[in-house]
C-alpha cells in the first residue's frame, strides 16, 4: 500500500494548471509595470484587464481579448481619423484613407509591440502541461521562434512557439481597448504615444476656418437642425456636410468627403462605446453583430431616408437624381418600419449612408468635439437602435456554420444585370440540392438574403 493516499497524489496533478495561473497573473503586474511610470498614473486593475487583453480566444479560457479588442479597434481608428483630418487639412478622403491604413496596419502595430517587447506576454494556446514554455521565452521576436530544450533526458522536449503577425496587432488593440474600458481616453491615447505611434488629438487646436457664405442660399438650415436636433455655429459646416462632389455652384463649400471620413471613424467609435458599456454581459461575437448592424452604409442610408435628408443634398447629378427618384417612388414602405439594414432588401444611393456621416463629423466639429452631442443627435436619426434580442446575425455566416457541423457543402452563384444583382445560394444534403435565389441592389445584399432564405429553408427540413 503505498503511504501516500490516491486523493493526495491526484491533487499533486493540479499543480502545473495553479503554477500556469499564479504566473499568468504575475505576467500581467509585469507587463503592467513594464509599461513605465507613464502609465502607472492611470488606475486600472492590476492584474485582470492586462491579463484579459493578451489571452486569445485560443487559450479556451473563460475571457479573452476579443470584446477588448473591438473597442481599441474602434479608439485606434477614431484617434487616427481626426490625426489625419487635423493635420493634413488640403487632403482629400481618398489620400486621408490611404495614410490611415498605414498608420495603424496590422505590420505597423505589429512592429510597435516587437519594439515594446510586448509579444512575450501573448497567451496564445490552452494549457498544456506537455508543452509548458514560460510567457516571454517563447515569443520573443516577429516572425521568428524559439525552441527551448531541458537538459535533463528524462525531460520531454518543449515545441517550437511561434505568434502570428495579425495576433500581435490584435493584441495591441485589446491593450488600447483594456485602457479605454478601465481608465477611459486619456489613458488609451497615452498608451499608445507611450509605444511611439506618432499621432496627436487635435481636439485641442481652434477649428480655423475663414468660409463666410449665406448659408440660407444653399439650404434650409432651420428644417435640417430641426432634424438634427442640434444648432449650428458654424452653418457652413452643415452645407459642407450636404454637398456632393458634382455641385459645382459658385460660393459654395467643398464638398462632403473629408467631414464623412471623419464622421464615419466617430460614429463607430461611439456605437462600439454604447454597446461595450449598455450590454456589458454579451459575448464578443454579440458586441461585433451589434457593431455590424449598427455602422454601415445601408443602415444610415435608410435613416437618412426615413429623416428626408435626401431632400436637402446638394447635387448636379441627373443619374444620382435618377437613383434616388427610383427607389423613393418604389420602395415606400420599408421606411417606416424598424428595418434599417441589408434586410429590407433594397439599397438607396450611397451618398444617403455618406451624408449621415458627413453630418455627424460636421457636428463633431462645430460642437468644439464633442462626441456626446454628436451621439445624441444622430442617435434619434438611427434609433431603433440594434439590441441583444433583435440583432440578427450575418445570415451568410449562420449557414455556413449550419452546413459546418453537419458536413454539407455550399456555394453561391453570382450574376448583375441591369443594375439589379441576383445570387443564387445552394447546399449540398446527401445527394440533394437545395436552393434559393434572391435579388438585391448589389451583391453583398443579394448574398445574405439568399442565405437567410436557404438556412430558414433547411431548418423546416433537416433536423
Amino acid at each position: 500500500m503505498s503511504p501516500v493516499s490516491n486523493n493526495t497524489l491526484y491533487s499533486f496533478s493540479v499543480i502545473p494548471s495553479v503554477m500556469y495561473r499564479i504566473q499568468c497573473l504575475l505576467l500581467s503586474a509585469k507587463l503592467k509595470d513594464q509599461l513605465g511610470p507613464t502609465m502607472q498614473q492611470f488606475a486600472i486593475p492590476a492584474l485582470k484587464v492586462p491579463l484579459e487583453a493578451v489571452t486569445t480566444k485560443e487559450c479556451q479560457e473563460e475571457f479573452s481579448q476579443e470584446s477588448l479588442e473591438t473597442l481599441g479597434d474602434s479608439f485606434l481608428k477614431y484617434v487616427a481619423t481626426q490625426h489625419l483630418y487635423g493635420k493634413y487639412k488640403l487632403q482629400h478622403e481618398g489620400t486621408l484613407t490611404k495614410m490611415k491604413k498605414n498608420l495603424i496596419s496590422n505590420a505597423a502595430l505589429c512592429q510597435l509591440a516587437c519594439s515594446n517587447n510586448l509579444v512575450g506576454y501573448i497567451q496564445g494556446e490552452e494549457f498544456n502541461p506537455k508543452g509548458w514554455i514560460i510567457p516571454g521565452l517563447g515569443y520573443d521576436m516577429c516572425g521568428n521562434s524559439k525552441i527551448s530544450f531541458l537538459s535533463s533526458n528524462d525531460m520531454h522536449t518543449l515545441r517550437k512557439m511561434s505568434v502570428r503577425s495579425k495576433r500581435i496587432a490584435d493584441t495591441v488593440e485589446a491593450l488600447i481597448g483594456a485602457y479605454l474600458g478601465a481608465a477611459g481616453e486619456q489613458a488609451a491615447f497615452v498608451f499608445l504615444k507611450s509605444l511611439g505611434l506618432d499621432i496627436e488629438f487635435h481636439s485641442n487646436i481652434p477649428l480655423e476656418r475663414k468660409i463666410v457664405l449665406k448659408s440660407e442660399k444653399f439650404i434650409n438650415v432651420r428644417s435640417l437642425e430641426m432634424i438634427l436636433g442640434y444648432e449650428f455655429k458654424d452653418t457652413s459646416l452643415l452645407v459642407e456636410a450636404l454637398t456632393h462632389g458634382s455641385y459645382q455652384t459658385a460660393g459654395a463649400t467643398a464638398c462632403y468627403q473629408r467631414l464623412e471620413f471623419l464622421g464615419d471613424a466617430v460614429l463607430d467609435h461611439l456605437f462600439t462605446i454604447y454597446f461595450y458599456n449598455q450590454y456589458p454581459e454579451c459575448t464578443p461575437e454579440l458586441l461585433t453583430d451589434l457593431r455590424s448592424a449598427s455602422v454601415n452604409n445601408n443602415c444610415y442610408a435608410h435613416a437618412a431616408a426615413k429623416a428626408g435628408l435626401n431632400k436637402h443634398i446638394l447635387h448636379s447629378s441627373l443619374q444620382l437624381h435618377g437613383r434616388m427618384a427610383y427607389y423613393f417612388e418604389n420602395f415606400k414602405q420599408p421606411f417606416t418600419g424598424p428595418s434599417h439594414g441589408w434586410e429590407a432588401g433594397i439599397g438607396l444611393p450611397k451618398v444617403l449612408g455618406d451624408v449621415i456621416e458627413s453630418l455627424a463629423g460636421a457636428i463633431y466639429l462645430d460642437s468644439k468635439y464633442d462626441k456626446e452631442v454628436v451621439w445624441k443627435s444622430m442617435k434619434q436619426l438611427l434609433e431603433p437602435l440594434a439590441t441583444p434580442e433583435t440583432v440578427e446575425r450575418d445570415p451568410v455566416k449562420l449557414l455556413q456554420e449550419f452546413c459546418a457541423r453537419r458536413s454539407y457543402s455550399s456555394s453561391y452563384t453570382k450574376a448583375h444585370k441591369d443594375g439589379v444583382s441576383s445570387v443564387v445560394a445552394e447546399v449540398q444534403v446527401e445527394g440533394t440540392t437545395y436552393t434559393a435565389t434572391e435579388t438585391g441592389p448589389d451583391k453583398i445584399v443579394a448574398k445574405k438574403l439568399a442565405a437567410k432564405s436557404l438556412l430558414n429553408n433547411l431548418k423546416a427540413i433537416v433536423p
